[in-house]
């Protein structure tokens, strides 16, 4: 049982994380071992979040103290704060959830409003920054290699006629 003092001093620290928050989202981490949720906890700090295992009474209370939305929540509950990137912590939650089916999205909050469970999981499919660099470069370049394979196509036909006109006219 926390004292009123250390509850003080969780939602006031909960609430100054939550400000700085690009992404929240609540799990269900029901059935998940403490390693896993061990495991889970480094992988989301890797990828530049944090995952905390809070009582919901406190947050709520640091979701208001934050002004933020609060959604609705029941049970068992494991925040993921999106600190450094808002997508890759949601991509780790999902693809951790795809591995063992585990942890559960409840709900979360990006941009100052609700999110649903259907919502993070489509976020969590997306491909990742790197990838879609890599799709828009290949895609600026392609018109570009195909313009010069036209027209290097046609230079050489261009050359193949000459040519047999060239040997045509030796004859």
């Amino acid at each position: 049982m926390m004292k009123k003092q250390d509850k003080i001093f969780t939602v006031q620290n909960l609430a100054a994380k939550l400000k700085e928050a690009k992404t929240v989202v609540l799990t269900d981490y029901q059935g998940l071992t403490a390693n896993q949720i061990t495991q889970l906890r480094t992988m989301v700090k890797n990828v530049g979040g944090e995952l905390m295992v809070v009582k919901n009474t406190l947050l709520q209370r640091a979701l208001k103290d934050a002004s933020l939305p609060i959604p609705e929540n029941e049970g068992p509950t494991a925040i993921v704060i999106g600190i450094e990137d808002e997508i890759e912590p949601i991509k780790t939650l999902s693809q951790h959830q795809r591995n063992l089916g585990l942890p559960k999205f409840k709900s979360g909050i990006w941009e100052d409003r609700v999110i649903t469970a259907e919502e993070l999981d489509e976020l969590g499919q997306l491909p990742s920054k790197d990838q879609l660099l890599v799709k828009l470069t290949s895609l600026l370049r392609s018109p570009g290699v195909r313009l010069v394979g036209s027209l290097s196509g046609n230079q050489r036909k261009l050359v193949l006629i000459l040519k047999a006109k060239a040997e045509g006219g030796e004859n």
